[in-house]
């Protein structure tokens, strides 16, 4: 773990629960491509760039979740580096309690103030900022969080965030995190058509062919909307539905999965929705979901 792969003439990622890439812009200027889950990845990451002799110009957060942003106050604080996020995801690394908040739907008791839903502040600059390095292409990758974004290196190497994750993850965890369904099946129809020399998703291995992922991702988001649609043939509130989702497919109910999976089968339903899949009544004082 946390060991440095150099994948194009300037790129590199380091291997860790969610992948930093580095972009090296000269001899000894790089940038990272997020940076790690907290504190203790950020010194990983230092002492992997005092090795190899490298100054620490920025970071490029692709989205705001904790374990892509864990590292930035540290590495800040240590190197005086910018940090670049997009739009939303810019606020919610300024004010990370946005995150569980947001999650929640109200301020977070302590179970869900812990650093795997709520870094440090870091303090942040909007990529449209000068100093951001002109020769990396930004990708719009929304749909798993607001304002995600992918990066293209020069030497053609796409960070891909948490557009695609891995069969096994999937297999391993059945509903991954979704913001808005409708723009996450948009961004995999655009990561399905890119082209690169490699692709590095945050939580798969890096590949050369990123096609049979994407289509693995799409499957997955179809079948959790059918099993929503199914058990919906039974009107019931979100509660109910929220537990035989939990009770299929063999998931253990915290706090965390509780608003993670919790936050998912809402933007489910929203997509499923407007799509007129499900309806919604008020009866009794009680919102009921029922398919269509």
């Amino acid at each position: 773990m946390f060991e440095l792969n150099q994948v194009g003439e300037k790129s590199y990622y380091i291997n860790c629960p969610a992948k930093i890439g580095i972009y090296r812009s000269n001899d000894t200027d790089v940038y990272l491509v997020d940076s790690g889950n907290d504190k203790d990845a950020g010194r990983k990451v230092r002492k992997i760039l005092n090795e190899n002799g490298w100054n620490l110009k920025g970071i490029i957060n692709t989205h705001s979740n904790a374990d892509h942003i864990g590292g930035n106050k540290y590495l800040q604080q240590q190197t005086g580096c910018k940090i670049f996020a997009d739009g939303i995801e810019a606020a919610f690394t300024k004010y990370p309690i946005l995150e569980p908040s947001f999650l929640y739907g109200a301020y977070p008791c302590k179970d869900l103030r812990h650093k795997f839903l709520l870094a440090s502040e870091s303090d942040v600059k909007e990529i449209s900022d000068a100093d951001f390095p002109k020769e990396l292409e930004v990708i719009p990758l929304r749909g798993h969080f607001f304002d995600m974004i992918g990066v293209r290196t020069p030497d053609n190497v796409v960070f891909l965030a948490d557009c695609v994750s891995s069969e096994n993850t999937l297999n391993k965890y059945q509903i991954s995190f979704i913001y808005d369904v409708a723009e996450y099946l948009n961004t995999l129809d655009k990561v399905g058509s890119m082209k690169a020399a490699i692709f590095v998703p945050a939580h798969a291995e890096a590949t050369k062919d990123i096609k049979d992922l994407v289509q693995i991702n799409r499957k997955k988001v179809l079948e959790v909307a059918d099993k929503i649609q199914s058990v919906l043939t039974t009107p019931m509130s979100f509660e109910a539905l929220l537990k035989q989702i939990f009770d299929e497919y063999g998931l253990l109910m915290n706090f965390e999965q509780y608003v993670l999976i919790g936050s998912t089968v809402r933007s489910y339903l929203s997509w499923m929705k407007d799509n007129k899949k499900i309806e919604a009544a008020f009866k009794d004082n009680l919102l009921i979901w029922s398919s269509l």
